[in-house]
């Protein structure tokens, strides 16, 4: 593949940068202002390009941050309606699968511009819906806006993945040509609710599929922002179809629907394995899946310990704990364990619990009184079984009693062996041990059924090579101050998971993502 043009949104960075940080907060703040007169709107589904009502009647959609808020009413859609989507997608798949690759990508470019015009508006109503700080929220809308252009530009110098191949006889041409599926049922998650749906649906898109995209009922007002700038954008009508509802009906009409040819989904590993193994029953089919993590960093005695604690702690309480990617077990050496465990604990006590929309807030609440609960439960687990260092306790002073507000919490003393250092958590917390050496601490990275990201700290690049060689999992740092295990950046760092965090090898933001949507027609022509 031929080199690519490409630059990462990186709005914040470069505010930094501009000495306009200032402006970057007022133009948030006047977009909180403005979407909040809208709180409270009736959605429809979107199905052919018309808006839709379902028989099932509606759910709210409330902030995390104040349940009291009603951001929206939506579709509580049955799987009727979602046939009728499925049906759509397909009424549209022959025209836009044999339009022009470079017409496609010029309509999803447009798409991206509108999103980076939109982002302030954008992250401001994800600071309602999904509990995320300004900073958290104005990154996941950069990561939709570079994923899609990534996207465009790989399909653009693939050159719409046509190409000439070798002659047998003489007089003939061939070709081998990657060519779109069909319909693809596009399954997102809440807490990259604009990034990863959006991720998702180009991979779909922008290669000739067609989409029946059901967002998180958790956040689906972020999956109607990402209708409109596709509308707004001149997608065809039926190519993207917005529904709805709950997994039991939306989500299982697209797992058995045989017209639905392949599914992109983020989510649980539960649900996920079990709508994989369901997908495929009659016919093979494609299901493309990120299915969380468990992420380790390892904290040699030749780390730079002040390095290690930011990208820890970062890593463990950006966005509450609630991304894959998020550090959830800390493997520390001897040596150096108790001036770590210092100053992280210093560090975590110092981080402010509050309400994502305000300017200081690091830790925004959980999505949901789930979360809120499995919080509490962990928690008083590990009261029980080990030492609560920092945190440990949901937060209920005035207003927050409103919302899901929980600290972020170090716990240490657990056995390695203990359930929270195995179970993926998706909340504020994060385990550390003690570890002997760097063969400990790899051999207890690796004792997990995920394989998404880990880290490392070490200033030595014998240990740094070992870990590179020996860690399994698909995106791994190592010194990485800003997020010891997140932070993938399209582009830069593809996003994959093996062992149980994935099932296609192939990472989201990389050069190999594309050609997941699409299967190989070999072309021979005779005069």
């Amino acid at each position: 593949m031929e080199q690519l043009e490409f630059e990462n949104e990186n709005t914040w960075p470069k505010a930094l940068n501009a000495g306009e940080a200032e402006e970057f907060h007022q133009k948030y703040e006047t977009a909180v202002t403005a979407i909040r007169k809208q709180f409270g709107r009736r959605y429809q589904n979107i199905i052919d390009g018309k808006e839709v009502y379902s028989s099932g009647g509606e759910f709210e959609d409330r902030s995390p941050n104040d349940t009291r808020i009603v951001l929206g009413r939506f579709q509580k859609s049955t799987r009727e309606d979602a046939a009728k989507a499925v049906e759509a997608a397909a009424k549209a798949f022959r025209k836009w699968s044999q339009t022009d690759y470079q017409k496609r990508t010029s309509t999803l470019q447009r798409a991206a511009d509108l999103f980076s015009e939109r982002k302030f508006e954008l992250a401001a109503w994800m600071s309602f819906e999904n509990g995320k700080n300004r900073f958290e929220a104005i990154g996941d809308v950069d990561e939709a806006i570079d994923l899609t252009r990534y996207y465009c530009h790989t399909l653009n110098a693939e050159k719409g993945f046509d190409r000439p191949m070798g002659r047998v006889f003489p007089g003939e041409t061939t070709r081998s040509i990657l060519k779109p599926y069909g319909v693809w049922g596009v399954v997102s998650p809440f807490n990259f609710p604009l990034a990863i749906a959006t991720g998702m649906t180009m991979g779909v898109i922008v290669t000739g599929n067609t989409a029946v995209f059901k967002p998180a009922s958790d956040t689906p007002l972020m999956g109607f922002k990402l209708y409109e700038a596709l509308k707004d954008a001149g997608l065809p009508k039926g190519v993207f179809n917005y529904v709805t509802g709950p997994g039991s009906t939306v989500g299982e009409e697209l797992v058995e629907n045989q017209t639905v040819k392949g599914i992109v989904f983020t989510g649980s590993k539960d649900v996920g394995f079990t709508a994989y193994k369901k997908f495929s029953e009659k016919v093979p089919r494609t299901f493309i899946a990120e299915l969380g993590g468990k992420n380790p960093v390892i904290v040699t005695a030749k780390a730079d310990v002040d390095k290690a604690v930011e990208g820890v702690f970062k890593a463990s309480f950006g966005y509450s704990g609630q991304k894959c990617s998020a550090a959830s077990r800390v493997y520390v050496d001897k040596s150096v364990k108790k001036q770590f465990i210092e100053k992280l604990v210093a560090k975590t006590k110092e981080l402010k619990v509050g309400n994502s929309v305000e300017k200081d807030t690091f830790v925004g609440p959980v999505i949901n009184e789930k979360a809120y609960k499995h919080f509490q439960s962990y928690c008083e687990t590990a009261f029980k079984d080990g030492k609560v260092l920092a945190g440990g306790h949901v937060t209920t002073e005035g207003d927050k009693k409103y919302g899901y507000y929980a600290e972020p919490t170090v716990i240490d003393g657990l056995a390695k062996n203990h359930r929270l250092f195995k179970e993926e958590l998706f909340v504020p917390i994060v385990c550390v041990a003690e570890i002997e050496n760097l063969d400990e601490g790899l051999q207890l990275a690796n004792d997990v059924e995920y394989g998404l990201t880990a880290g490392i700290f070490t200033q030595d690049q014998a240990e740094a090579k070992k870990f590179l060689d020996e860690i399994e999992a698909g995106v791994i740092y190592v010194n990485r101050k800003v997020g010891a295990t997140t932070g993938a950046m399209a582009g830069a760092q593809p996003f994959v998971g093996w062992k149980m965090s994935g099932t296609s090898g192939k990472g989201a933001g990389g050069p190999y993502y594309l050609q997941q949507f699409l299967r190989e027609q070999s072309q021979t022509v005779y005069p």
